[in-house]
């Protein structure tokens, strides 16, 4: 049988506001969410042993602070889709190449978990439609399913409410994270209000240069970034390296940090502040690409 793959590219919030928060303790978002290039990547071959036998290699820079334990979001997405099932499965192979950092702000055990349910209901020839995969997907986290979608799309609710964008102009973006892992529980643990409005209009959606999306998107904020900076404190050095580079459209932190982003309207500038970045602090973790307009497909 093929190995199957599917890319599970990196997710940016270009916006983060938080508008409430559940009895249940999970906060209530609106967010523009895109995808980058850069990625990690989810493969499913046969495997050894017995049916419903599930096996796990994880690699890749980032493989030590993934691992391959019971709570890696690949194999909870697997378990997940086995219950689904409800019968008998062919044993499999799952392997996780770790690109992404982790509690970096861009969601990479939840483009993991997207990724896994989509290679996995491939192999197994589940069939399963989008209201079931995105069922399972809520099931294993807030954000996996606008990384099962993988397109650009404003997220509202808990992460799950989705509206795809019509247009996005083509933008080049710079992904920079400092190497401090940043808890997302203890970022929204030092927020001091949850109920920000979000005054999103429809502009943004119709902007059709990228210097008039990001002149939109620079209205907006990422209402947990001063929470994150108040833990890490590097963060406010890394947006500022960023601000300073030639070109950039827009900058700001994604998700709960310690990644930030810059924008750009063309390949050559993001690549000129990607090298420039990475020569003055080699130690920190920088990327950069285009942001996507399509989900990833499974090939194999």
């Amino acid at each position: 049988m093929t190995v199957l793959t599917r890319a599970a590219p990196a997710k940016i919030n270009l916006y983060l506001h938080v508008t409430g928060r559940r009895d249940d303790g999970y906060h209530l978002l609106d967010s523009l969410v895109v995808f980058a290039g850069t990625a990690d990547s989810v493969s499913a071959g046969p495997g050894p042993g017995p049916e419903n036998a599930v096996t796990l290699d994880v690699t890749g820079p980032f493989a030590a602070a993934a691992g391959p334990g019971e709570d890696n979001l690949a194999l909870l997405a697997a378990r997940a889709l086995q219950r689904e099932a409800g019968r008998a499965l062919a044993p499999v192979a799952l392997a996780v190449w770790k690109e992404l950092p982790a509690a970096a702000g861009l969601g990479g055990g939840s483009a993991d978990a997207a990724a896994a349910l989509r290679v996995l209901d491939r192999f197994w020839a589940l069939g399963l439609d989008e209201a079931a995969l995105a069922r399972l997907a809520l099931s294993l986290g807030a954000d996996v399913p606008m990384c099962l979608a993988g397109c650009p799309a404003r997220a509202r609710g808990v992460g799950a409410d989705l509206a795809p964008l019509a247009f996005l102009p083509p933008l080049h973006i710079v992904l920079v994270n400092p190497g401090t892992p940043v808890p997302t529980d203890r970022v929204f643990g030092a927020l001091t209000r949850r109920d920000t409005p979000s005054d999103l209009a429809d502009p943004v959606f119709a902007a059709r240069t990228p210097a008039d999306f990001a002149a939109v998107l620079a209205r907006m904020r990422n209402d947990l970034e001063a929470a994150a900076i108040g833990i890490e404190p590097v963060i406010a050095q890394v947006l500022d390296r960023l601000a300073h580079t030639d070109g950039c459209l827009l900058v700001r932190m994604s998700g709960s940090g310690a990644t930030c982003f810059a924008l750009y309207g063309d390949a050559r500038a993001a690549l000129k502040a990607a090298g420039d970045i990475a020569t003055d602090a080699p130690g920190w973790w920088v990327r950069a690409s285009a942001l996507r307009h399509e989900p990833p497909a499974v090939t194999g």
